[in-house]
């Protein structure tokens, strides 16, 4: 009977100890959550890249690595193809350095694809304290479908013919999403004199070197809390005014409008349906 007894509380202790264990380290949970960013923590590789396969087949590549390992590690990616997209790409790791993805997308039209990326690092330190890592990267393709068989793609073009392709795929993508924005900002009667206007794929090329009127550090901090509000009311399903979510696929490439009072940003953006959307994202603890 003393047997019995004693086997019954070392399984008691043993189930207390695990108990233990998991509350001191709990699992990290697939999120993108801003924090204040701690400068000594750096991206060493940081890249994004299409490559037309054949005629109609696109390679998606995205990957990063931090120069330590992270309590958590996460990417995002988006492709869009003349202004909507047509995929994501999204993985997370707990306690490692590096994230790889890669994806294959059918491609049986002329088109100019962008791919925009966001590589993030959650790092937790002494007395709970709690900082973030980040980084952009992105590319661009342009695919010129000559037949159903023959294709070629160029990043920046090199003939007449290739010219010529380039400026007529911009100019179709570029109507296509003025019309989209401009059906939004009349639609939720929005004074665009109160806001700098800048597509997702400028927004983050401006925001590499500062976005104008702010720091580097502010702008860090507003691209921080922007990719937050994408991941969790873009990337995830569209957030609609009246609580539907909606799948982000065949949305248009979202318009950043950042106030000119530093107060707030909205991203407009319209579903697959024309169902215009537009999120606040409040910009905080800047100053």
């Amino acid at each position: 009977m003393k047997k019995i007894y004693f086997l019954i509380g070392i399984l008691i202790l043993g189930i207390t100890a695990m108990v233990f264990f998991h509350s001191k380290n709990p699992k990290a949970q697939e999120s993108i959550t801003f924090f204040p960013i701690d400068p000594k923590v750096t991206f060493i590789t940081t890249e994004t890249s299409l490559e037309l396969v054949n005629h109609n087949s696109l390679l998606w590549k995205m990957d990063s690595t931090l120069d330590r390992k992270a309590y958590l590690r996460q990417d995002v990616g988006f492709l869009f193809s003349n202004g909507r997209l047509i995929g994501q790409l999204g993985n997370w790791k707990q306690n490692k350095a590096a994230i790889i993805q890669e994806k294959r997308v059918s491609s049986d039209k002329s088109a100019f694809l962008q791919a925009i990326s966001f590589h993030y690092a959650e790092l937790h330190k002494n007395e709970g304290q709690i900082y973030s890592s980040q980084a952009l990267s992105a590319d661009q393709l342009y695919i010129v479908l000559q037949d159903e068989n023959t294709a070629y793609s160029f990043r920046d073009p090199k003939t007449r013919e290739q010219n010529k392709s380039k400026q007529e795929l911009d100019e179709q993508t570029e109507r296509k999403l003025q019309y989209s924005w401009n059906k939004g900002v009349r639609y939720y009667g929005i004074h665009l004199r109160d806001y700098q206007a800048f597509p997702l794929n400028q927004f983050n090329k401006r925001a590499k070197s500062g976005l104008p009127g702010f720091t580097k550090q502010e702008t860090d901090t507003i691209v921080g809390q922007l990719w937050e509000g994408l991941y969790k009311n873009y990337f995830l399903g569209i957030k609609g005014p009246n609580g539907t979510i909606a799948n982000p696929i065949g949305s248009t490439l979202p318009l950043i409008l950042l106030a000119n009072n530093k107060s707030h940003l909205l991203v407009l953006t319209e579903t697959v349906r024309g169902e215009p959307i537009f999120l606040r994202q409040m910009i905080e603890d800047i100053d």
